[in-house]
């Protein structure tokens, strides 16, 4: 679901051009994008220059001690575990912040992670612990951290904590210099309703502040408020207006409740969305004899008109077939039009069916299925969208 770690020799040219002179926009969007390969997602990609003004230096860190307690960033295990860590080696320094990388696989359990740091090995101040989730992939795990002292070492670690225990990655070491700290703050994240459910598939959305820096999201989601299933990560811009996010789920199971909700996070950190549910469409099973029914796209939208398509095959019943259609999205639940009833040959196979409907708002969203019935069972197709122009 994540893209695979950068090869040795692209992490050395981004590292390379990072020692560059250049300004706080270009600089930021390497910085972001580093961030995710040294963790082996694409996250954080920045889809637009920031507005930062101010300048960082980023810098490799060095290790205090050769002792890891973890090894791995991303685990194919199906069952809870304690989380994996790894301490990032990039650190971006200014005068008085820096930006500590890492990353973090929550193994199946909601896991939190923080940064402790000092100036020295014993470390002695620790950042606000940030929620990342409960799936089973790696997840890049910043933390921007203040109030710190000019053209002075430091050493910093991460660790991960679920309910299966906390886990310490190794502890590195950067230096602060003297230039300015970035502007920007963490994103703020809504939890919207799904819509477009079907049996098997949903869209599920929500909302992303980025809050001028560049920021990514995911959305979490399973059969529990644990989740444990995890959305690729996807750039959500750096601007400071609320932005509208969505994925659609497919490989769903029918008539079951799913939970999810979405993150965010940019070099300030990482924050987690509230939760949401939502019920696929039944039936759980359907009838050998029942027909089956696939909805596909409308043909010939127009202002007024449109053809409604889709697929029945009546199984060796005699069948009949109808569209529904509305401009509300929730067809299971508000009716809206119907087409005429039409038979279908029960000795026909698999069959492309097609219907014209006039009478449409021009402009206008609307939703439409397909519908089979023989004296086994009734199926609903999948709702599929258009609009009229």
């Amino acid at each position: 679901m994540l893209k695979n770690r950068a090869s040795p020799s692209a992490r050395i040219t981004l590292l390379t051009l990072l020692t560059s002179t250049m300004n706080q926009n270009v600089l930021i969007g390497i910085i972001v994008a580093i961030i995710l390969i040294g963790g082996g997602a694409w996250l954080l990609t920045s889809s637009g220059t920031s507005s930062d003004t101010a300048s960082s230096t980023p810098s490799t860190a060095t290790s205090d001690t050769t002792t890891d307690t973890t090894t791995t960033t991303t685990t194919t295990t199906t069952s809870a575990a304690m989380p994996t860590v790894t301490t990032g080696t990039l650190v971006v320094s200014s005068n008085s912040s820096a930006v500590l990388t890492g990353n973090v696989t929550p193994n199946g359990s909601q896991s939190t992670y923080w940064f402790e740091y000092g100036k020295t090995s014993s470390l002695g101040s620790r950042t606000n612990a940030q929620g990342i989730g409960s799936g089973f992939v790696s997840i890049s795990a910043p933390a921007f951290i203040t109030g710190l002292s000019a053209n002075t070492s430091y050493s910093y670690q991460l660790v991960a904590q679920n309910d299966l225990g906390t886990v310490r990655g190794a502890v590195l070491s950067f230096s602060t210099n003297n230039n300015p700290a970035p502007t920007g703050s963490m994103p703020s994240v809504h939890t919207d309703l799904a819509t477009s459910i079907l049996r098997t598939g949903a869209t599920i959305e929500g909302h992303v502040t980025p809050n001028g820096a560049s920021t990514s999201f995911w959305f979490e989601y399973g059969l529990t408020s644990a989740f444990g299933q995890t959305t690729s990560l996807s750039p959500a811009g750096a601007g400071t207006a609320s932005v509208r996010e969505s994925n659609t789920l497919t490989g769903l199971l029918p008539a079951t409740k799913y939970y999810f909700r979405i993150n965010a996070q940019n070099q300030f950190g990482t924050v987690i969305g509230g939760t949401n549910s939502f019920v696929t469409s039944g039936p759980a099973a359907v009838s050998a004899l029942a027909p089956s029914a696939d909805t596909t796209a409308a043909t010939k939208v127009a202002s007024t008109t449109v053809t409604l398509n889709g697929a029945v095959n009546p199984n060796g019943e005699s069948t009949s077939y109808w569209f529904e259609y509305s401009t509300n999205s929730l067809l299971s639940v508000l009716l809206g039009s119907t087409t005429h009833k039409v038979l279908v040959s029960s000795n026909a196979n698999q069959t492309n069916l097609s219907s014209p409907v006039t009478g449409l708002q021009s402009g206008t969203d609307y939703w439409y299925r397909i519908v089979a019935m023989n004296t086994h069972g009734v199926t609903n197709g999948d709702i599929v969208k258009f609009t009229t122009k």
